[in-house]
């Protein structure tokens, strides 16, 4: 088992790796929109927000020796299911062919009052 710290990718945020690379595949933790050059959040767009927080995952997926165009599964988790539909224009955009399998759950609130939250499983090529 090896963490996996990059800074391509925001700091966690409490007691716990951004990801970990075990047996030919990396688990991101939950990820959200914040920029990891500037510390600060993308907010005001949620197309945007979905894109930064693909990003961050990305990083950590890479990190590990994976990369979203591995990943097998996400969960996202989104305060409004209603921005269902602007999700899934992002997510052509990023997985064009062969997108992972997915999970979308609305919950009442994330860290830091964020709209998404992204956690992925990737393969290790």
């Amino acid at each position: 088992m090896r963490i996996i710290k990059t800074k391509n990718a925001p700091k966690a945020i409490g007691p716990y790796s951004q990801g970990i690379n075990h047996n030919n595949f990396v688990y991101t933790s939950g990820q959200i929109p914040i920029n990891p050059e500037t510390g600060k959040l993308v907010e005001g767009n949620f197309k945007l927000e979905v894109e930064q927080v693909l990003n961050n995952v990305d990083a950590v997926l890479k990190e590990g020796g994976s990369s979203l165009n591995h990943a097998i599964k996400l969960t996202v988790f989104v305060t409004d299911l209603n921005k269902f539909s602007e999700l899934n224009e992002v997510f052509e955009n990023f997985f064009d062919e062969n997108p992972p399998a997915r999970s979308a759950v609305e919950v009442s609130a994330l860290p830091m009052g964020v709209r998404v939250e992204i956690e992925a499983v990737g393969y290790v090529y």
